[in-house]
């Protein structure tokens, strides 16, 4: 697995497109866009190529929690796999909080803990961030 600089912009791109069409509330464009990310996910899925970035960017914009927590995984499995911390840890939060929209606390406080765990030697002080607060945000009830 190796992050090809090409794909990557690609997909960030993309990210980017997504972010301005769902602010737009411009549903053609977002599920344009969404189906071109989903495509590049699919082509690259069985080659050298295929890596945690993509799917996380389509996990990312993916409007149903429970298809978004699905699609995580593969990331995450991939994340895992290539050893790729930044994005384990990076994922773990997106999974948990999307557990904590679906009202699931115990299971966001999990994926917290893995989040906060992985991120401990991470250089990204935003997800750190992002970590702490999420999880003094459920620890108040």
């Amino acid at each position: 697995m190796y992050l090809n600089s090409k794909l990557y912009s690609r997909v960030h791109e993309l990210a980017e497109q997504l972010m301005q069409a769902a602010q737009k509330q411009d549903d053609a464009v977002f599920e344009s866009l969404y189906a071109e990310l989903k495509g590049i996910c699919l082509e690259h899925e069985s080659l050298e190529s295929n890596h945690p970035v993509q799917w996380e960017a389509l996990a990312d914009f993916t409007p149903d929690y429970h298809e978004a927590l699905d699609i995580y995984k593969k990331a995450l499995a991939l994340a895992v796999e290539g050893k790729e911390r930044d994005f384990v840890s990076s994922i773990y939060f997106s999974m948990a909080s999307l557990h904590g929209e679906l009202g699931e606390k115990d299971q966001a406080l999990e994926y917290l803990e893995l989040a906060e765990t992985s991120a401990k030697r991470s250089a990204d002080k935003q997800l750190i961030s992002d970590i702490k607060d999420l999880k003094e945000f459920l620890s108040e009830d």
